[in-house]
C-alpha cells in the first residue's frame, strides 16, 4: 500500500477517521478532568559526602562518594525511615487511619508497616548527578499533606542517618569500656612485677646503676695497667741491684744524700792522698783522713743498702697492689655482669609495662573518640529547601494529555480506517486494479471536475504525477498509462 492508496482510504473513510479522532480527544479530556488531582511537594537535602568527620577528622575517599550517595537514597526509601514518619504523624492514633486500615487491609498485618509501605509507594527520591543535593518528593491528594509528609521523610531520614552513626559508636564504646578494665589490670600487674623486681634487687634506676658499675670497671682497669707498669719498673730496679750494679741503679743515682756523700768521699780521699805523700801512716792527720774516708764509705754503703731495701719494698708493695687491683677488677666484672643481667631482665619488665601502657592508652583514646561519637548530635546532612504546599496540582496534566490525545487520536483513526477498509475492500484507484486484479489500465475516466480544484484534489494529483510510470503490454501491442 502506497501513500496514494492510504490517502484514498482515509478520504473514503473520513467519517470514521473524524469520529475516532474526536472520540479519542473528548474521552481523554473528560478523563483528565474527572481524574482526582494530586499534588507533589519537594524538599532539597544537602549531603556532605566529602567532608571530614567532626570527631576523628578522617576524610572520606573520593572513590566512595558515588556509593555513599546511592546508599543514602536507599536509606531514604527504607521502611525504617517510613516507620519513623508514621510514628511522627501519629497515624496509629487517628481513628480515620484505623478505619482505612480495617477496610482496605481487612485488619491483617501491622498498621504501622501497612502505612509505611503505602507512604513509600508515593515517595520519589532523585539524587543530583553533578552535586550532593537530593530531591525528596511526595504525591498526595492534599497539598498540605504532601508537604507535611515530604518534610517528615526528610526529618526522619536525618534522624535515621544520625542513629546509624551513633548506634555502632555506642556498641563500640561499651565494648571498649569492658576491655579497658582488663587492660588497666594488665598495666597494674606489669608495674607491680617491675617494682617487686627492683625491690628484691635493690635497683632504683637500672641504666644509672649499670653506668656507675661500668665506670668503676673502667677505672679499675686503668689502675691495674698503672700498677702493672709500676711493678715491672720496680722488679727491673730490683734485678739491677741484685746483679751488683748498685751504684748505677737509678734510685741510687737519684739519691741526693748518696751523691753528696760521694762528693765528700772524693774530697776525703784527696786529703788522704795528700797526707800519705807528706806524712807517715802513724801521723794523726793521716789517720784522721783515713778514718774520714772509711766513715764516708760506710755511710755510702749504708745508704745504698737502704736504697736497695727500699726498692725491694717498693717491688713488694707494687706486686701486692697489683694483686689487690686484679682481685677488685675481677669482683667488679662479676658485679657488672650481674648488673647487665639485672638490666636485661628489668628491660624485659619495663617493655612489658610500656607495651601494656601503650595498649591501654590506645584503647582509652579510642574509647574517648567512640564515646564522643555516641553522644554527638552532629550530622553531615542539612535541609536546603523545606517542602511547601504546592499551589498547583502535578497530576493530571490536562494540557499535555490533550496534546497527546491528538497524536493518539490520529493514529487510532488511521488504524480504524484501515481495519474497516480491509474488512470491506473496495477499488479506490487505478493502482488497486493493477495490484489486486492484475489487469492493465487503458484509461482513467473521471467526473467532470470544476476548473477550480480543491486543495485535497490538487494534493492527490500531485501524488499521482510524481508516482513512477507502470507500463502494461496488451495483446494489441499498445501502451496505456
Amino acid at each position: 500500500m502506497n501513500l496514494s492508496q492510504l490517502f484514498s482510504i482515509l478520504m473514503a473513510r473520513k467519517l470514521i477517521v473524524v469520529w475516532v479522532f474526536l472520540l479519542t480527544v473528548i474521552t481523554t479530556a473528560v478523563i483528565s478532568f474527572l481524574l482526582p488531582k494530586t499534588y507533589t511537594a519537594t524538599a532539597s537535602l544537602v549531603i556532605n559526602s566529602k567532608g571530614s568527620d567532626p570527631i576523628t577528622g578522617n576524610m572520606m575517599p573520593s572513590t566512595m562518594a558515588q556509593n555513599y550517595m546511592a546508599t543514602q537514597v536507599d536509606i531514604i526509601k527504607s521502611r525504617n525511615v517510613a516507620l519513623k514518619v508514621v510514628e511522627k504523624l501519629g497515624i496509629t492514633s487517628n481513628p480515620n487511619a484505623k478505619e482505612q486500615f480495617e477496610s482496605e487491609a481487612d485488619g491483617e498485618g501491622n498498621i504501622n508497616n501497612w502505612f509505611a509501605d503505602r507512604f513509600l509507594k508515593n515517595l520519589t527520591v532523585e539524587p543530583s548527578r553533578e552535586s550532593t543535593v537530593v530531591q525528596i518528593s511526595y504525591q498526595a491528594s492534599n497539598p498540605e499533606l504532601a508537604a507535611a509528609l515530604t518534610n517528615a521523610f526528610a526529618e526522619a531520614y536525618i534522624n535515621t542517618n544520625l542513629q546509624l552513626k551513633i548506634e555502632p559508636s555506642k556498641q563500640t564504646a561499651a565494648w571498649f569500656d569492658q576491655q579497658i578494665k582488663g587492660l588497666r589490670l594488665n598495666v597494674e600487674r606489669a608495674q607491680d612485677k617491675l617494682s617487686a623486681y627492683q625491690k628484691d634487687n635493690n635497683i632504683a634506676f637500672s641504666d644509672e646503676r649499670l653506668d656507675i658499675e661500668s665506670a668503676r670497671l673502667n677505672s679499675l682497669s686503668t689502675q691495674l695497667v698503672a700498677a702493672q707498669a709500676q711493678t715491672i719498673d720496680a722488679v727491673s730496679k730490683q734485678n739491677q741491684l741484685q746483679r751488683g750494679s748498685t751504684s748505677e741503679a737509678p734510685d741510687v743515682l737519684a739519691n741526693g744524700l748518696i751523691q753528696g756523700l760521694k762528693s765528700q768521699l772524693v774530697q776525703a780521699e784527696s786529703r788522704l792522698a795528700e797526707a800519705s805523700g807528706r806524712l807517715g801512716e802513724n801521723h794523726p792527720i793521716y789517720i784522721a783522713a783515713k778514718a774520714d774516708v772509711s766513715n764516708i764509705r760506710n755511710l755510702i754503703g749504708a745508704e745504698m743498702a737502704k736504697t736497695s731495701s727500699s726498692v725491694s719494698q717498693t717491688t713488694r708493695v707494687s706486686q701486692q697492689t697489683e694483686r689487690q687491683i686484679e682481685s677488685a677488677l675481677s669482683a667488679q666484672k662479676e658485679r657488672v655482669l650481674k648488673s647487665k643481667t639485672q638490666h636485661d631482665a628489668m628491660a624485659v619488665l619495663v617493655r612489658e609495662v610500656e607495651s601494656a601502657q601503650l595498649i591501654y592508652d590506645n584503647a582509652l583514646l579510642r574509647f574517648s573518640q567512640t564515646n564522643m561519637e555516641s553522644q554527638s548530635g552532629l550530622t553531615d546532612i542539612s535541609i536546603l529547601n523545606p517542602a511547601v504546599a504546592p499551589a498547583k496540582h502535578s497530576s493530571p496534566k490536562i494540557t499535555m494529555n490533550i496534546l497527546l490525545s491528538f497524536v493518539l487520536g490520529t493514529l487510532l483513526a488511521m488504524v480504524f480506517a484501515i481495519a474497516v477498509e480491509l474488512l470491506d475492500r473496495r477499488v479506490r484507484s487505478a493502482a488497486d486494479l493493477v495490484q489486486f486484479l492484475d489487469l492493465p489500465v487503458l484509461a482513467e475516466l473521471g467526473k467532470n471536475q470544476p476548473k477550480k480544484l480543491s486543495l485535497l484534489l490538487k494534493f492527490r494529483q500531485l501524488i499521482n504525477k510524481n508516482k513512477p510510470t507502470k507500463r502494461h503490454l496488451t495483446n494489441y501491442q499498445f501502451i496505456a498509462k
